[in-house]
């Protein structure tokens, strides 16, 4: 079967199932290309609060299919992967933070939402990267503690110098990999180009760019920019849709590290074999994310303080 086979069978199932794909920005395009909704964390939440179809499958990790199905209880919801799952996710248990709440219970925990249900219990507001300067910015509490990703932390902590905001030691061991080095040898290689990373880089990785944002901030700008040439400092995969978006300019991958192995784990043959299984027919396998109503609700609270603040 051929990939363009292989995505008009898909197309057929998800129509028969009732089914809405939701997939994140770091996927290979042949799964972007079969998608009801792109984006990346804080999109697919608000999209995925708004979905009328029976059954939803998530194409990227773990805590993002955990995510679509606290805002969706009732509907079925599937991970294209059941080995998809995030490093930074797992970093921080529901324990840890609870002892930290427990010696300051006057400081608001800020959660990235690349963390998992259980912990998001403990945290009092979720954010994203493209949604956590707003939301920090809007929450009334003085004192932050913001987790897992202290590179973003940071980055917010900078530019809201009024809060008083702690970090912890964790952080996306992909985006943290990248060295100031790196990014100057990719400007030297490339001296016409703009740099344009994701602020869960490194701070002397992102003191050298034209712009950091999250990967919806990069895309926009790269797309509304007059400039011709851009270095892209997020998982490479932004690179390679960036340039079928927009063929009139050039974009380099900061580094060929820059790749997220969990991301890359869905295929196309994945999402064929959910749809098969979520149909019902033998030869397919669909893994669904079961979560009890308790968990669902304690865990929600701070998702949907994101969505009434990020909105």
């Amino acid at each position: 079967m051929t990939v363009r086979e292989m995505q008009e069978m898909i197309l057929k199932l998800k129509k028969e199932t009732n089914t809405a794909i939701l997939t994140h920005s770091y996927q290979a395009r042949e799964i972007i290309e079969i998608a009801d909704f792109t984006g990346d964390s804080y999109k697919l939440s608000v999209d995925a609060a708004n979905i009328s179809a029976d059954n939803i499958l998530f194409c990227g990790v773990h805590f993002m299919a955990e995510t679509a199905k606290m805002l969706s209880p009732e509907k079925h919801v599937y991970l294209a992967n059941k080995g998809a799952g995030c490093p930074m996710a797992e970093q921080m248990d529901k324990e840890m933070i609870a002892q930290l709440k427990s010696a300051e219970p006057d400081r608001t925990v800020v959660a990235y939402i690349n963390t998992t249900a259980a912990l998001k219990t403990v945290c009092d507001v979720c954010v994203t990267s493209s949604s956590a300067l707003k939301i920090v910015k809007a929450l009334p509490a003085e004192k932050i503690l913001f987790i897992p990703d202290c590179n973003l932390g940071g980055w917010v902590k900078k530019q809201i110098p009024e809060k008083d905001i702690k970090l912890l030691q964790g952080g996306c061991p992909t985006h943290a990999a990248i060295s100031p080095k790196a990014a100057e040898k990719a400007k030297a290689e490339h001296p016409n180009a703009l740099l344009l990373v994701h602020p869960e880089c490194r701070p002397e990785v992102t003191a050298l760019a034209d712009y950091a944002g999250s990967t919806s901030g990069i895309m926009n700008f790269a797309k509304n920019s007059d400039a011709k040439e851009f270095i892209i400092g997020t998982e490479n995969s932004i690179a390679e849709h960036l340039q079928y978006e927009c063929p009139d300019k050039k974009f380099y991958p900061l580094s060929k590290d820059l790749v997220c192995h969990n991301m890359k784990l869905t295929t196309l043959p994945d999402v064929y074999s959910s749809l098969l299984g979520i149909s019902g027919d033998p030869n397919g396998e669909a893994f669904e994310i079961i979560m009890d109503g308790e968990l669902i609700a304690s865990a929600r609270k701070c998702i949907d303080e994101m969505l009434k603040y990020g909105g």
